[in-house]
């Protein structure tokens, strides 16, 4: 069903300032709790505390912005949901992407 779906141009140009905004955002905070936790440090096992915190990030911010379009609303919603992306922020995409979207965003909620 979504892999069918058809990006046009001026969608592939918001989806990818959505998703530029979001892992901005994540970088943002994750750059934020390193320097919160760099700056606690006080013996050598919280250097690899730190070190085990920033590749944990890294897989984690791997394994979610996953931008292939046959995955990206799913992708959309996951964000809107963990606030990294508000729902103004993907209103450049057609109306069939922000159904499937909002349909993502429905059933996550209902958990």
């Amino acid at each position: 069903m979504f892999r069918d779906l058809k990006w046009s141009d001026t969608e592939k140009k918001a989806a990818r300032k959505a998703f530029q905004t979001a892992l901005s955002r994540e970088f943002e905070a994750v750059t934020r709790m390193t320097k919160e936790r760099a700056a606690k440090i006080a013996q050598p096992d919280d250097l690899w505390d730190l070190e085990n915190f920033l590749t944990e990030s890294r897989k984690r911010i791997d394994h979610e912005y996953d931008y292939r379009y046959s995955v990206l609303p799913e992708v959309f919603a996951r964000l809107i949901l963990n606030g990294r992306l508000s729902e103004d922020e993907i209103k450049g995409l057609q109306q069939d992407k922000l159904e499937l979207i909002g349909r993502y965003l429905e059933i996550a909620r209902s958990r």
